[in-house]
């Protein structure tokens, strides 16, 4: 993928291996309890670290989750793309997971599961993987993106071209629901 500079630290972005899952679930866990504090309260942060905020393998698997490792190793953000229906979650989501192949020609490519540590943020790092994911996706042909963002996220997903569809209410561990944003993005759109 390359090496990048933002606000001078150095990161590599990689493609994302079964190696890195542990870590990665570290980076989750982290983002969502350091990041989401404003929008999320504490029973629907947990909620959703059991259940929507996990590893979604099967990203792994195609090869089309990345990670930003910092120097000294550390993996300092994750986010990626699929080809899949599914529109977020992970492995032990509570909603049915969609592992449908999508048609490059009429669906939209989905951007899935950006997650920046709090050490890290305000960098210009989430959006460095969304563009990485956009250019992935790209190359597959698709032309439309969509995603289910967190509240936390829309700010930046405007930012970056998209705009907001909907909003659903979306069951989380505990007896909990979380609010996501449903967001699209055409090819024409895409910034750099």
């Amino acid at each position: 993928m390359g090496f990048y500079t933002l606000r001078m630290v150095k990161f590599q972005l990689r493609v994302a291996a079964d190696d890195d899952v542990a870590a990665i679930r570290e980076l989750i866990q982290a983002s969502v309890r350091g990041l989401q504090v404003a929008d999320y309260s504490f029973a629907q942060r947990e909620g959703a670290l059991s259940t929507v905020f996990t590893v979604d393998s099967q990203l792994i698997t195609d090869g089309t989750y990345f990670v930003a490792i910092a120097e000294g190793g550390v993996i300092a953000g994750c986010g990626g793309w699929s080809f899949r229906k599914t529109l977020y979650g992970g492995d032990h989501q509570m909603e049915k997971i969609a592992p449908e192949r999508l048609d490059a020609r009429k669906d939209a490519a989905k951007i899935r599961a950006i997650f920046v540590h709090p050490d890290f943020a305000r960098m210009g790092l989430g959006g460095l993987i969304l563009a990485t994911a956009e250019e992935a996706a790209k190359a597959e042909g698709f032309t439309r993106f969509e995603m289910g963002s967190t509240l936390t996220g829309v700010t930046l997903y405007e930012q970056k071209g998209y705009r907001e569809v909907e909003r659903r209410k979306v069951p989380v561990g505990g007896g909990e629901t979380i609010e996501v944003v449903r967001m699209v993005k055409d090819i024409g759109e895409i910034s750099r």
